[in-house]
């Protein structure tokens, strides 16, 4: 039977770069995958993009490029990403250049277009999952919606020669089901290979999350060696049979534990895992460890697809003002605490107007609340923090100068204060059908 390897080599935009390289090196690969486009990320690659056409993909892409490109090229291990983010087109064109400064001309590069469906949402005006109301009722305050494609243009690319596979929105598993889909010549309605071969993308998308990086807790779940995180690697079966490992010799553990608490990671029911390719089903899969961090994964199955696809939407939803400052020594405590109260009717006084309002103790109620943080000890520093929710900026801004104020206005021996206002870009979900959006691939070469 014959069996891909395949790596993760990022599992969020701002990832190490190290543990993919060791991959590419060490790893056998036949494929590596960085996933590094969050739910927010794409809406604020979009307002890059729309502040400079060139711009709005992963600001490491040149950096993870050019650390994995002579590896990949040398070893014949191609790269599939969505680094893309809002361009994906712009992020093809610039990793041919780097290929072509790296002297690796011969390399194909596919960009995976069609994600961007805000016209079609516009004209539809669908209905918004999180809240009542409608997409249009966002108004000019929409930046962005992208639906998440799935596996098959990706297959499609790598299947055509492209040795490097950039998209934008994308479901996660979608980037590790489509070698598999391109490799073994699944159909892409073998719904228990495709539910099989889900699985195998969900446990390998967050990286190091698995290799026991999210798993560790000191004196609970002791993980060796964690600043040198091997990164994991699938080895996939053309019957969907699946072994998750790592490097030999790298940091972090795989093991069942590890595995099983990232199988459950973001998902609500375990029944039906709803993706762009198949609706999984988790409910009967096997985890059992066959050697060191050799943990082989059976049992995941899949019924029909939905007829819809999930939009991530993007719109700037308000403002937020924030300050904060330090005090030490003894009665810390007493004078963070009055300083909050000076900021609290400050704030009345020069009548800033806000929405939402958070007046805290960092390191004593900022988590659990006051309540909860009663009866602890008195710490020898704190930090205040006042943050406010506001329609327009100059009210955002005037949140983080009272703060500011304190240094001079009392109590005393403030220090180190910082203050910042920023817009608030938020993500709803609308559900849109699925032949209105329409996913091509464009080649570029080296």
């Amino acid at each position: 039977m014959r069996t891909i390897r395949i790596g993760s080599g990022a599992g969020y935009s701002g990832d190490r770069i190290e543990p993919a390289v060791e991959l590419a090196e060490k790893g056998d690969l036949q494929y590596l995958v960085f996933e590094c486009l969050g739910e927010r990320t794409v809406a604020l690659a979009q307002q890059a993009r729309m502040k400079n056409p060139d711009s709005g993909y992963d600001p490491l892409l040149e950096e993870r490029m050019r650390a994995v490109l002579p590896l990949c090229a040398a070893r014949g291990i191609k790269v599939v990403t969505n680094m893309g983010a809002a361009n994906p087109v712009a992020a093809a064109r610039r990793t041919a250049e780097i290929a072509k400064s790296l002297g690796l001309s011969s390399l194909r590069i596919a960009a995976v277009v069609g994600d961007d469906v805000l016209d079609a949402c516009k004209d539809g005006d669908l209905p918004i999952m999180e809240f009542d109301g409608t997409i249009k009722q966002l108004g000019n305050r929409l930046l962005s919606a992208n639906a998440y494609l799935g596996a098959e243009p990706i297959a499609q690319a790598l299947t055509s020669g492209a040795d490097i596979v950039i998209t934008g929105r994308a479901s996660d598993p979608a980037l590790f089901l489509a070698p598999m889909i391109h490799a073994f010549g699944w159909a892409m309605d073998d719904w228990n290979l495709l539910g099989q071969g889900t699985v195998a993308g969900h446990l390998l998308e967050c990286a190091g999350q698995i290799t026991g990086g999210y798993f560790a807790d000191p004196g609970y779940k002791d993980v060796a060696d964690l600043a040198r995180l091997g990164f994991p690697i699938g080895e996939v079966g053309e019957d969907g049979s699946l072994v998750i490992t790592k490097v030999a010799g790298s940091g972090g553990a795989v093991t069942a534990q590890t595995c099983k608490e990232q199988l459950l990671y973001e998902v609500h029911d375990p029944k039906r895992y709803l993706q762009p390719d198949v609706v999984a089903d988790f409910s009967e899969v096997q985890v059992e460890e066959i050697g060191p961090d050799r943990v082989r994964v059976s049992g995941g199955r899949g019924t029909r697809r939905t007829d819809t696809l999930k939009v991530s939407v993007g719109y700037v939803d308000s403002f937020i003002g924030e300050g904060q400052i330090s005090y030490a020594g003894p009665g810390a405590l007493a004078r963070g605490r009055l300083a909050l109260e000076i900021v609290r009717e400050r704030l009345k006084l020069t009548g800033v107007v806000t929405s939402e309002m958070r007046f805290e103790l960092v390191g004593v109620e900022s988590l659990h609340g006051p309540q909860v943080s009663a009866q602890a000890n008195e710490p020898y520093e704190v930090r205040v923090r006042v943050a406010g929710r506001t329609e327009n900026l100059r009210e955002a801004v005037r949140i983080g100068n009272e703060v500011e104020t304190l240094y001079t206005n009392g109590p005393a021996a403030g220090g180190g204060a910082w203050k910042s206002a920023r817009d608030v870009v938020a993500v709803a979900s609308v559900l849109l059908p699925r032949d209105l959006a329409k996913p091509q691939i464009q080649f570029v070469e080296a």
